[in-house]
């Protein structure tokens, strides 16, 4: 007489449904802490480009063997606070001076003004020179006028070592790649 085939045991298929949790849970952390970056924004500093309360990826692997990019749009370890995250587009890069006069920003004492196409209404004021430290960089938001930003920080700068990563896309509530 043959034996009938009854199966994995309950003890099997739990064994089974374990591995298959912890395997999802390693891959959400690699993802998670290696990989990309998720972001809330909680406030109108970046629109028009990316509006409060829109959630957004940003890319941890970016900046692994390349610098920060004039106008890249960053996340990063607030200065004065590295409990907080910040999201800000970069403007001044390392050995830089940013200055800003009637609201646009000048590189170097340049004649002329940064391109701030992406910026949602006519900047006002004046600030600096600021001194962009090797390692470092300056950062605005898009909504000049509405953005806490290395202009009112105690610590202007954002170190290198504290951007978190690039943001490259916008996934909530509809998807759209950052520029």
């Amino acid at each position: 007489m043959s034996k009938k085939y009854e199966g994995p045991s309950m003890m099997e298929e739990l064994w089974e449904y374990v591995k298959m949790i912890v395997f999802v849970v390693v891959i959400v952390f690699i993802i998670n802490n290696v990989l990309l970056i998720n972001a809330r924004i909680p406030s109108e500093s970046m629109e028009k480009t990316i509006m409060t309360g829109d959630r957004v990826f940003g890319n941890r692997l970016a900046y692994m063997t390349k610098d920060p990019e004039r106008f890249d749009i960053v996340i990063f370890k607030f200065p004065d606070d590295e409990s907080q995250l910040f999201i800000k587009r970069v403007i001044g890069l390392p050995g830089e001076t940013v200055t800003i006069k009637d609201g646009k920003v000048y590189i170097n004492d340049s004649e002329e003004p940064l391109d701030d196409s992406f910026v949602a209404e006519t900047p006002v004021g004046d600030f600096g020179p600021y001194k962009v430290p090797e390692g470092s960089y300056f950062m605005l938001g898009d909504n000049r006028n509405h953005s806490r930003d290395s202009r009112y920080w105690i610590n202007s700068f954002v170190e290198k070592d504290k951007i978190l990563g690039k943001a490259v896309l916008r996934y909530f509530p509809s998807p759209k790649l950052i520029k």
